[in-house]
């Protein structure tokens, strides 16, 4: 061994960090199921002001059937949505909020720096921005992969009735 790998220290990895709300916990506060519950844990949390998920990305995955046979790339929608539901957390435990489902309202500035595939742990941090009449927010949005960012922007969202 040379005295440069010896001294090296590895990064940790970040599937050890401990969760702040379990899988089964954020089941309890968003309302998505399989296929399109895209979030396996929540390692840091604010309610009302920001989050920071991790989403473990697996070869067994229905997208990746098709998205691409022999290359499979998740999908840029899905990094999106996995990203939307990290900043739902963030607004699911406000108590001054109606309750209700949160949707899309809208997607400002989404840029996809590298592909994610299957192995890849995607660590999402979101940061609420404003929020509007109790009804209408905004949220800044990153994801990386091994600290490099892979997906970053402003996703809306709105009460529906």
């Amino acid at each position: 061994m040379s005295d440069s790998t010896a001294t090296a220290a590895a990064p940790a990895p970040l599937a050890t960090a401990a969760p702040v709300l379990t899988s089964e916990q954020i089941l309890g506060l968003l309302p998505h199921r399989y296929p399109f519950a895209l979030v396996d844990r929540v390692i840091e949390h604010e309610p009302g002001k920001r989050a920071v998920a991790l989403k473990n990305v697996t070869f067994n995955e229905p997208q990746f059937q098709g998205h691409f046979p022999g290359r499979p790339l998740m999908p840029g929608v899905l990094i999106v949505e996995a990203m939307a539901q990290v900043g739902g957390l963030i607004v699911t435990q406000m108590p001054e909020l109606p309750k209700g489902l949160f949707v899309f309202a809208g997607i400002d500035g989404v840029r996809f720096r590298r592909p994610v595939v299957p192995g890849d742990q995607l660590r999402i941090t979101c940061e609420l921005l404003s929020l509007k009449r109790r009804r209408f927010g905004k949220v800044k949005a990153e994801a990386r992969v091994d600290g490099e960012l892979v997906c970053s922007g402003e996703l809306m969202f709105s009460l529906v009735d």
